[in-house]
């Protein structure tokens, strides 16, 4: 039973970060899986500190496979900044050490736009989210009407699904939370930059972990926020839009209990 989950027991901020950097030093793949750049994780190595949202800490320990699970909800511009941010510090992430899964679904500046608008309209009595479009990625998702990260891999169909999204958002934002529309074309066009860049790091993250685990690979799976925080679990309303609990690993890798050995948190 080689898999590990490290989750946070209260409401995030516990310093997970740096137990994944220890853990994985045993480990052979660090995988997220849930949340998207709400999460922020720092780790500090040598006289270097590195502050990373997406990417799971673990990458920083050399020969380890990091993964971002189809639990996820994933910002391409932030990811592909991060990428950069840990370029400039000479360490470069090429797709064979970061696998991203085909089912992960995508955020928009239609869900950052939503974000903003829905809090801004609930005034004193707010979540109190990021405005990162993580909760309307997430409603996206649910609704059955989200745009998977495979869709990066046909580029003209990948186009239109973001242009028929931002347009749809457009009318929510200018009729009902009456804000200036956002430019479908441009940020269709802006969002096909960064499928070009994203594709090679796209994979089916389910059958590559099946694969590791009859190899004996051992896992380390990197919770983001709380359990406090858990959608189901949490203090809700005032929670997270996806399952930072220990059982949220399962459904947002793809694996069964009996894999797990233990439990960190």
């Amino acid at each position: 039973m080689p898999v590990t989950i490290l989750v946070g027991a209260q409401w995030g901020d516990e310093g997970k970060g740096r137990v994944v950097d220890w853990l994985a030093r045993d480990s052979d793949i660090v995988a997220r899986y849930a949340g998207g750049d709400n999460a922020g994780h720092s780790v500090t190595l040598g006289d270097t500190l590195y502050k990373l949202h997406l990417i799971p800490s673990g990458i920083l320990n050399e020969g380890v496979v990091c993964i971002l699970g189809h639990g996820m909800v994933i910002n391409p511009k932030k990811l592909l900044d991060e990428l950069k941010y840990l370029a400039d510090r000479g360490i470069h992430i090429t797709p064979d050490r970061l696998l991203i899964s085909e089912r992960a679904h995508i955020i928009t500046p239609a869900h950052i736009a939503l974000d903003g608008a829905s809090e801004d309209a609930l005034a004193g009595d707010s979540i109190g989210t990021t405005r990162r479009g993580i909760g309307p990625a997430y409603t996206d998702k649910v609704r059955r009407s989200g745009i998977q990260a495979h869709a990066m891999c046909d580029i003209e169909g990948f186009a239109d699904q973001i242009h028929k999204q931002v347009a749809a958002t457009n009318q929510v934002l200018e009729n009902i939370y009456h804000r200036t529309p956002l430019d479908a074309q441009a940020i269709a066009a802006e969002y096909v930059e960064y499928a070009r860049q994203i594709q090679p790091f796209i994979t089916n993250t389910v059958a590559y972990l099946h694969r590791a685990l009859q190899d004996g690979q051992r896992i380390l799976c990197e919770g983001a926020q709380g359990t406090l925080l858990d959608v189901d679990l949490g203090h809700y309303p005032f929670v997270t839009s996806s399952s930072p609990a220990a059982a949220g690993a399962l459904t947002g890798l793809g694996f069964g209990p009996t894999v797990v050995n233990r439990v960190v948190g």
